[in-house]
Parts: C-alpha cells; sequence; structure tokens
C-alpha cells in the first residue's frame, strides 16, 4: 500500500515549510534514508530522509512551494499503486508529470556529489535533548590546517550555555560549510577533514559544494544569470527570496536586489547572497547608487556636530541576550500575568541563621544563606499548592509536578540564566546549600550541562543583596509562577506593651499565570510562605538540617 511523505513539524512554531529542491523524481527507488527533498523554515534549512522503501510514485508540489506542515508532499509504493487519494484535498497529483522533465538535466551535476570521498563529516553537537540548532560562534581553524584529536575546532552556543568542540580524529581541514553566526542544526555537517585531495563537497549538506568552491559555483551560475535575473522579482515587483536568504541579507548588509537568482524559478537562496557579498560584480549597483553622494555630503555636518559629550558606541546583542530578550517579550505577550507582594517578619530565620554560623564546625554544616532557607521553605509550602508547581502546555493542559525542580535565576557573565534543582523538595537544608551553589557556579562558569537549563516546575529570582525593595519577576514559560525575593529592610511596630519595635522584614514578590490559578490560591500560597518563614526553625524540626 503506498504511503504518504509529509512535510515534518520542524518546531513548535512552525505552520510551513518551503520545500527548496526535491531530491528524487517520480519512478525513482528509494530507500530507508534516502534524501527525498529539502526544505527550510524562516529559521534554518533541513533534508527529508525517507522512512519506507518503494517506488517515488507522485510529486505533490513543486520546488519553491510554501507548504503547511504535517501535508502529503509526495507517495511512495509498488509500482501502479493509485495515490490521487493521498495528494493534497484528494486531487490527481498535477507535478508528476512536470516536476519528472525538469530534473533531467541534474544528474550530470549531481554525478560528482554523489561520488565517495574518504573525508569524514565534522558535525554541529546535540547539546541536549530539546536542543534543536545551536549557533556557531567561532571557527579556530581554516580550510588546510591540521587537527591533531583534541584540538578545538570551533566554538558554538545553545540559547542557554556555549561550548568548545574538540576534534575527534586526525587530519587536514578540507571545507568549511558555514560561517561564524549561523545557526545550524544538529547533527548537520559544518565541516570535512581528512587527506589532501579529499573531496568534501559530498559530505556538504544537502549535497552542495563547500561554501569555499565559489569560483566553480560562479562558472555554473554564469551561462544561466540573464534569464534567471529575470525570474527573481515577481508579477507584483517584489524579490522572490527564501526566508534564509532575506535572513542573511541582514546579516551581511547585502541588498537583495543586487543578488543573481539560481534557486528554482529564479529564487534566491543562501549562496545567491553569499555570492553578492563578495562579487563586486553584484555589488556594483550599490557602489553607484544615486544616494552615496547624498550621504558623502552629509559626513561633515555630523563631523562637525560631534564631540566628546555626545559620543556614543554601537555594539551588536549577543546571541543569548537575543534568545532572553525574546523569551521574556514572548512570555509577557502570551500570559495573563499578575503580581502579588506579601511582607514576612524575618526574626526567626535571623536567629536561626546566626545559630547555624556559630555552630558550623560543631555541626559539620556548609555556608547556609537567606536564599537557601527560602528555596527550602518554598519547596515545601508549593507541595499544597500544584497550580504554582506546574506548566501550561499550549493555553489547555496543565501539567502538574509530583516533585518540586526549581529554577534558581543566575546574573552570569554572559546573561542571566535558570539552572534547575531538581526534587529540592527531596533534599535537607544541608543538601540545598551545597548543590543549588554548584548549579549557580556552573552557569557563571559555562560549565553547566544544558540538561540542568531546563525541566523547571516553579523559579526563584533572588535580587534582595542589590537593595531591591520590590519588583515584578517575569514568569519562565510554560510555568505558572515565579517567586521575587527583596532586599531586608527594617520596619517597626508595636510591641505587647504598646512600645515601638524595630525588626527586620523582607517583602516576596509573587508573578503568576492568570491563565492557571486565579488571585485567591496564588494569595493563599505567599500566606502559607509568610506563616512558614515566620516559624522557620520549628517547621525545621520536622525535618533534617
Amino acid at each position: 500500500m503506498a504511503k504518504p511523505v509529509l512535510m515534518p513539524k520542524a518546531g513548535i512554531t512552525v505552520e510551513s515549510c518551503i520545500l527548496t529542491e526535491w531530491k528524487v523524481k517520480v519512478g525513482d527507488t528509494v530507500k530507508v534514508g534516502d534524501v527525498l527533498c529539502a526544505y527550510e523554515t524562516d529559521k534554518s534549512s533541513f533534508d527529508l530522509t525517507s522512512e519506507v522503501e518503494g517506488e517515488v510514485l507522485a510529486l505533490f508540489c513543486e520546488e519553491g512551494d510554501e507548504v503547511p506542515v504535517l501535508t502529503n508532499i509526495a507517495a511512495v509504493g509498488s509500482k501502479g499503486e493509485d495515490v490521487s487519494s493521498l495528494a493534497p484535498n484528494g486531487a490527481a497529483a498535477p507535478v508528476a508529470e512536470e516536476v519528472a522533465p525538469a530534473p533531467a538535466a541534474a544528474p550530470a551535476p549531481a554525478a560528482p556529489v554523489a561520488a565517495t570521498t574518504d573525508a569524514k563529516p565534522i558535525t554541529m553537537p546535540k547539546a541536549g535533548i530539546t536542543v534543536e540548532s545551536c549557533i556557531l560562534t567561532k571557527w579556530n581553524v581554516k580550510v588546510g590546517d591540521t587537527v591533531k584529536v583534541g584540538d578545538v575546532m570551533f566554538s558554538y552556543e545553545t540559547d542557554k550555555s556555549s561550548f568548545d568542540y574538540q576534534a575527534e580524529i586526525d587530519g587536514e581541514v578540507l571545507a568549511l560549510f558555514c560561517e561564524e553566526g549561523d545557526e545550524v542544526p544538529v547533527l548537520s555537517n559544518v565541516a570535512a577533514v581528512g587527506k589532501k585531495g579529499d573531496d568534501p563537497a559530498p559530505l556538504a549538506p544537502g549535497g552542495a559544494p563547500a561554501p569555499a568552491a565559489v569560483e566553480v559555483k560562479a562558472e555554473v551560475a554564469a551561462p544561466a544569470a540573464a534569464p534567471v535575473a529575470q525570474a527573481t522579482v515577481n508579477a507584483d515587483g517584489k524579490i522572490f527570496a527564501s526566508p534564509r536568504a532575506k535572513n542573511l541579507a541582514v546579516k551581511l548588509g547585502v541588498d537583495l536586489a543586487t543578488a543573481t537568482g539560481t534557486g528554482p524559478n529564479g529564487r534566491i537562496i543562501e549562496r545567491d547572497v553569499r555570492e553578492a557579498s563578495v562579487n563586486p560584480k553584484a555589488a556594483a549597483p550599490v557602489e553607484v547608487a544615486p544616494a552615496a553622494p547624498v550621504k558623502e555630503a552629509a559626513a561633515p555636518a555630523v563631523e562637525k556636530a560631534s564631540d566628546d559629550v555626545k559620543a556614543y558606541k554601537d555594539e551588536k546583542m549577543s546571541n543569548i541576550r537575543k534568545v532572553i530578550a525574546k523569551n521574556m517579550v514572548m512570555s509577557l505577550s502570551t500570559m495573563a500575568q499578575l503580581t502579588h507582594t506579601i511582607s514576612f517578619d524575618c526574626t526567626n530565620i535571623m536567629e536561626f541563621r546566626k545559630f547555624l554560623k556559630e555552630n558550623a564546625e560543631v555541626l559539620k554544616l556548609p555556608p547556609i544563606t537567606i536564599n537557601h532557607i527560602i528555596i527550602y521553605a518554598v519547596s515545601r509550602v508549593l507541595k499544597n499548592h500544584r497550580d504554582l508547581n506546574a506548566h501550561l502546555i499550549n493555553g489547555d493542559t496543565m501539567r502538574y509536578f509530583e516533585h518540586v525542580n526549581m529554577g534558581i535565576a543566575t546574573d552570569t557573565p554572559r546573561g542571566l540564566l535558570v539552572p534547575t534543582l531538581f526534587g529540592a523538595d527531596t533534599m535537607s537544608l544541608s543538601e540545598i546549600a551545597v548543590k543549588s551553589k554548584k548549579l549557580s557556579q556552573d552557569a557563571i562558569d559555562g560549565k553547566l550541562s544544558p540538561e540542568f537549563l531546563t525541566g523547571g516546575s516553579f523559579t526563584i529570582s533572588n535580587v534582595g543583596n542589590m537593595g531591591i525593595e520590590s519588583f515584578t519577576p517575569v514568569v519562565n514559560p510554560p510555568q505558572t509562577g515565579i517567586l521575587g525575593v527583596n532586599t531586608l529592610e527594617t520596619r517597626i511596630k508595636l510591641g505587647k506593651e504598646g512600645e515601638i519595635v524595630p525588626y527586620t522584614a523582607m517583602a516576596l514578590s509573587l508573578s503568576y499565570d492568570h491563565r492557571a490559578l486565579d488571585g485567591a490560591p496564588a494569595s493563599r500560597f505567599l500566606k502559607e510562605l509568610k506563616e512558614f518563614l515566620e516559624n522557620f526553625s520549628v517547621n525545621l524540626m520536622a525535618d533534617s538540617i
């Protein structure tokens, strides 16, 4: 029975993908693992491999089509099977006959790509279960360098941490398939290493030549430049370019109008933007643009107005800063967030902490801070308020956690990271002190495993040591709550005899997702936490320090 081939859902928020290139045609025989087509989202590009064996019976869309995810794009089965029922909307596949002739000219250039090679691929590591892509931040080698096992070839980062990739084989660097700053899908080839003279082309992503082969690419594209350039602009006068090409053009400062499209139907793709950025011929229109004299004429005015007082410096945001910004905007724009604040009398925990300090050697205890005490208290109280120890999934499903996996907001040189203290409710106060300190230090040093940067069920953010009296923490989605810890303050109250008594107080600010719980249960959590902390030494007697 014929099987459908679906356009994958390449990410939670992805609704459609662009099919950039067919690697097969109707009548071809494919095996499990063979690449059927290449496709891209607005962030990255991928290869779709076959999950079944058989003959390609139909192709339901063309190169360059924007296809909704999970839509049938092809059918694979036994020769002669009827596949009309698998076509989108049940219609017959018109592409089967149209696409077949198009790739006819492709076998000639494709033959070298399919050639075998002794070169070995260097792939982008999968730095965590949930990581789908990484940003290659720096190359430490160049084509022609000799590397040995253990040499650092490149640095890369996820949205949470940064890493160095060490060579696992000896050899010469034959090709680099991506550039610094590129977002690369995990397990994709980023380089090739082997013996001098080995052909790295078959290892390039999608079977395309390595970016370094600019001269070869120019020779192939030159004859077709004139007709293809006309197809680059559609009937509405808009430039026909892929999302990846547009993103790269912004990054490199390339005007898409100066690029020659070599993709399907004259579409400008990523390699065309790279060519336009280095080819003086393609960049020429920009140099002779009428606007140039205007800019030059305005320069003296800028120089006259500038002085030391008005001096400034523009710097690009780091990748992790961009991710934090995106997550914070997403959090505030998709949640109904509300913040409640309550204060508690710190007299009991201050006296208890003083006792621990004085008896640390006798009790053989690690240094215990107020933050450790609050983590301990929250982990116990949160067990009675499951709506705050939860995730809200897709806006309609609550995921309740059996244990408290506490996220600890940590200020690091790279930005805000939130390592997770798994099972905080099962730990003693001493264990919380030791393990939370190590997590935070590893995050600061950039040594934290990506697995400890996910899975938190609730978060604590402490800015009290900076003197902050009150603030509104932003919920870390898909969590439903976050507790802000503020500074210690001296306040006064009336004693038993009506006298004025000074005491130390602290405010706690709870931000929560109003979609997951209402104000009353949120307030009950804060009230119970206040009572637990004001009687901390008594509550701790039921557990070990």
